[in-house]
């Protein structure tokens, strides 16, 4: 017996005939296999954080799952970020764990910011 037969009968309850067939996933167990393969993992986001394609194709994934289960709101949102990877209108933003922090406009001029930086 192969191994896929194994496995097949191992999971068919107890009484069933040997040959049936499981049932084919639903169109939501599909859009979310398909959006947990997209999705951009922590250890893949420095490499992937500027491919158009990949961040386009993560939010379209996302959008499939939210729009099945009657999320249209948030599978619009994601849409919305599919195209705007796609037409560069929008881009990533930097690392948080790097402390590239949004830096705050000074109150000192540009001669007391020089005086600062050597004074450091």
């Amino acid at each position: 017996m192969s191994n896929l037969s194994a496995d097949l009968s191992a999971e068919q309850p107890q009484g069933s005939p040997n040959n049936a067939i499981a049932s084919p996933p639903s169109a939501l167990q599909l859009a979310e296999q398909l959006a947990q393969q997209l999705t951009i993992t922590s250890g893949d986001w420095h490499r992937l954080k500027g491919n158009r394609k990949a961040r386009a194709l993560e939010q379209a994934a996302a959008a499939m799952v939210f729009l099945l289960q009657d999320q249209t709101q948030e599978g619009l949102i994601r849409l919305e970020q599919a195209v705007g990877w796609l037409d560069r209108s929008i881009s990533a933003p930097p690392c948080p764990t790097h402390g590239h922090a949004a830096r705050q406009p000074s109150d000192r001029s540009e001669a007391e910011n020089s005086a600062h930086k050597l004074t450091r």
